[in-house]
């Protein structure tokens, strides 16, 4: 566990490894472990596993070939479907396993988790049914990285058709670092009867918070305030849910602080989300910690990894939509460069800081940063990469 973070934001890591280490070691300790992935294990980062446990193979080894055996338990078939239902067997058993893909195709098994959903609801009508460990959904390769995939990897669609389902049954988790990575996990592990959609980028991103946060943030209902990117009475609330989201958000805090230093924020990282509340199925985010944290009245920017109306139907359960300006992805671009999927879906951290000088009353430093991305997109055009750092 981290126990200390001298420099948030300040330490590249990479949470995609960090979830093979912890899949590398939950194989190590517990021989009934298995992680069903579609052929996509290495491509996500994940391929610490293999240090661990072999892929389960019935043909003949070769030399090239990664670490096979017959009985391995990292089974790997490019057939979501096939692998969602024979996970659904394992965990019957009352064994622990997880399953990754990439995020656009989470999708291809709604269906199946949703039946799985309603199953669960039924269990609880029968004595003799023991509960059964969660459904875990290890979800990476997403719509904000298209460096070569394109626009039919871009879809963070099946977390809002879960958080959609009345069924309290139900937690998506956004792990801003490895901390909250390891949190995440460890929740998952202890939850039951749930599904668990745990959505992270593969690609390096900045660390944040230490393992006490990490913890806090689950034990808290969700959300918390960062100290260390938060002022004394603010007059804007900044907030985000998703690693790419949190990172945008708090350098666009970083873009305003340069310009405006006197400035006042506050931010509140958002680490899960259950229906129709921050939080999840064991503890949500009450209402007197959001009025406590938000405040009642001041304006809140919101930076989220998905659909923006998804996190906005759950904000307006805790306070008046007319505060609420929330950035998130709204279907554009394909294959293009980092900043620019950012850009063309406003929720670059030029976007956010845009918003902010908007409601700061300094439309001036509103057309500076969009100018920042005016120059950007003709240099991408151009030259195939961003101008700008993403650093």
């Amino acid at each position: 566990m981290i126990e200390r973070v001298e420099n948030p934001g300040t330490e590249n890591i990479n949470i995609a490894k960090t979830f093979g280490h912890l899949l590398a070691g939950q194989f190590a300790k517990d021989p009934h472990f298995y992680l069903f992935s579609p052929d996509e294990t290495t491509s996500n980062r994940l391929a610490e596993v293999y240090d661990a446990e072999k892929r389960a193979w019935s043909l003949p080894i070769e030399d090239f070939d990664l670490p096979e055996a017959s009985n391995g338990r990292i089974v790997e078939l490019l057939s979501e479907n096939t692998l969602f239902a024979t996970l659904l067997g394992h965990l019957s058993n009352g064994e622990q396993a997880m399953m990754t893909s990439y995020e656009a195709f989470f999708s291809i098994i709604l269906s199946q988790i949703l039946q799985q959903i309603k199953f669960y609801k039924q269990m609880d009508a029968v004595a003799w049914r023991k509960p059964w460990p969660a459904v875990n959904l290890l979800s990476t390769s997403m719509c904000w990285r298209q460096d070569h995939n394109g626009f039919s990897h871009q879809s963070p669609a099946t977390i809002s058709d879960l958080l959609d389902v009345p069924s309290g049954r139900v937690n998506c988790l956004f792990p801003v670092d490895d901390s909250a990575a390891e949190a995440a996990f460890n929740f998952m592990l202890t939850t039951e009867n749930v599904v668990n959609l745990t959505t992270f980028d593969k690609n390096d991103t900045p660390r944040w918070i230490d393992g006490y946060h990490a913890k806090f943030l689950f034990d808290n209902g969700g959300a918390s305030i960062f100290q260390f990117a938060s002022d004394p009475d603010p007059e804007i609330i900044l907030t985000a849910a998703g690693d790419i989201a949190t990172r945008e958000m708090l350098r666009a805090r970083e873009i305003i602080k340069q310009d405006r230093p006197e400035t006042r924020l506050r931010f509140i990282g958002i680490n899960s989300l259950t229906h129709g509340a921050i939080g999840t199925t064991v503890k949500k985010f009450e209402q007197s910690q959001f009025n406590d944290y938000f405040t009642q009245h001041l304006p809140i920017v919101a930076s989220f990894h998905g659909y923006p109306d998804t996190l906005k139907n759950i904000l307006i359960n805790y306070t008046n939509q007319y505060r609420l300006s929330v950035h998130g992805f709204v279907e554009e671009g394909s294959t293009t460069t980092p900043l620019e999927m950012l850009a063309l879906n406003h929720n670059s951290r030029y976007d956010l800081a845009a918003d902010l000088a908007e409601k700061l009353g300094r439309p001036d430093l509103a057309e500076k940063y969009l100018k920042l991305l005016d120059d950007n997109r003709a240099y991408t055009r151009e030259h195939g990469i961003d101008q700008l750092s993403l650093d």
